[in-house]
């Protein structure tokens, strides 16, 4: 899977999270659904702090910033 929408439904003091995956093609569906979560936002339901996550499924090691190693020599500015 590549993208995931979260959302939470605020009913009274009870609040209730929830995802949907979506396949690596699948971004404008991910994207539709997410309106139709806002929609129903609009109109008054609990719907609340809804967002979308990707994953790059092909990714070539671990996401981090601790994993560029000590050889590690960027920077911003050129001299």
């Amino acid at each position: 899977m590549m993208y995931m929408v979260y959302w939470t439904m605020v009913e009274g003091e009870r609040c209730t999270p929830h995802e949907k995956l979506f396949e690596t093609t699948e971004m404008v569906a991910a994207m539709q659904y997410m309106e139709t979560l806002r929609k129903r936002q609009r109109e008054g339901e609990g719907v609340r702090f809804i967002t979308m996550c990707s994953e790059h499924p092909d990714l070539v090691g671990h996401p981090g910033v601790d994993v560029t190693g000590p050889d590690y020599n960027w920077k911003k500015r050129r001299r």
